[in-house]
């Protein structure tokens, strides 16, 4: 039986899924997600948002505002970065900023939830999926902190950790492809691209028909297929750079090693040697090091080592 094609979801959230007549599907993955019905009230716009040079990479991020007047940032990242989870940091801490007006109180600090589809392993960790909160706990009775009545009607939370940031990683590659639930339906149409007839989590029925690519404008096709091809291009740019690295570090490592090995030798042989040959011998290349590694066998003096 032949697959409904599907476009990726980071070109709906792109190109589609900013619409109003199109909220319904991102509706549907937040309400799964986050266990409670979601109403998207406007897509913020930032820097993040506008398109850039940073659409020919394979990150896109999205900025929401629920009914609950929180702010939801989606981010949709294919290649690997060792600081995410810093940039995580960074990324709420400004849309924090980015949302307080001059001279207002800090109750007014908007709730954030950020949201990572990650297409690589970040960390180490069994599940596919993890969540995030901040709670105080004490150190000697170990009871956790809760919020006064006062607080709660002030802050409109009932709890600290509904003020603090909450984050989920979506850690899609780790998934098994076994639908056990609603929100998993969501996991396996971000990993496969397929939604299955029997799915029934919200917002999959709609993107079914809006995601199908025989379904687009001739033009918005062709720009999907044109975005595909420069995903891929971008994903071999990324794999030659690492490979191409690689075979740098090994170029570096054997110097460092060639230039170690030939001062032990003149220390041993000639004594303490200034820091001029030091310098010199550390930033020489690998074919000079294996010469004066071969002079200094020979050499009755510093300088002899340097001979050509």
């Amino acid at each position: 039986m032949n697959r409904r094609r599907l476009i990726s979801f980071d070109w709906a959230l792109k190109r589609l899924l900013r619409s109003k007549a199109n909220f319904e599907v991102l509706e549907g993955l937040l309400s799964e997600l986050l266990m409670t019905d979601v109403k998207i009230v406007e897509i913020l716009e930032s820097e993040s948002n506008k398109e850039n040079h940073r659409d020919k990479s394979n990150r896109v991020d999205m900025k929401v505002r629920n009914s609950q007047d929180e702010l939801i940032l989606i981010e949709l990242q294919y290649e690997r970065e060792y600081d995410y989870l810093q940039r995580l940091v960074y990324a709420t801490s400004r849309a924090v900023t980015e949302h307080v007006a001059e001279g207002e109180a800090y109750s007014k600090v908007p709730k954030v939830i950020s949201i990572s589809i990650l297409y690589f392993d970040l960390g180490c960790g069994e599940d596919y999926i993890y969540h995030g909160t901040t709670s105080f706990r004490g150190l000697h009775t170990n009871d956790e902190l809760q919020l006064n009545e006062g607080q709660k009607g002030l802050f409109r939370r009932q709890s600290v950790l509904e003020i603090f940031p909450e984050f989920y990683l979506l850690r899609v590659k780790r998934f098994d492809e076994v639908a056990r639930n609603s929100l998993d339906e969501w996991i396996y149409f971000l990993k496969t691209g397929e939604i299955r007839e029997e799915f029934t989590a919200r917002g999959l029925q709609k993107a079914k028909t809006l995601l199908d690519v025989l379904q687009l404008p001739e033009e918005e096709r062709w720009a999907y297929e044109h975005y595909q091809e420069e995903l891929h291009y971008q994903a071999s740019m990324v794999e030659s750079t690492w490979v191409a690295g690689r075979l740098e570090g090994r170029q570096e490592g054997r110097q460092e090693e060639a230039a170690s090995m030939l001062l032990k030798q003149m220390h041993r042989k000639f004594g303490q040697t200034p820091d001029w040959v030091t310098g010199k011998v550390r930033s020489a290349q690998l074919e000079l090091l294996e010469v004066w590694g071969e002079n200094v066998l020979f050499a009755n003096s510093v300088d002899d080592v340097f001979a050509s």
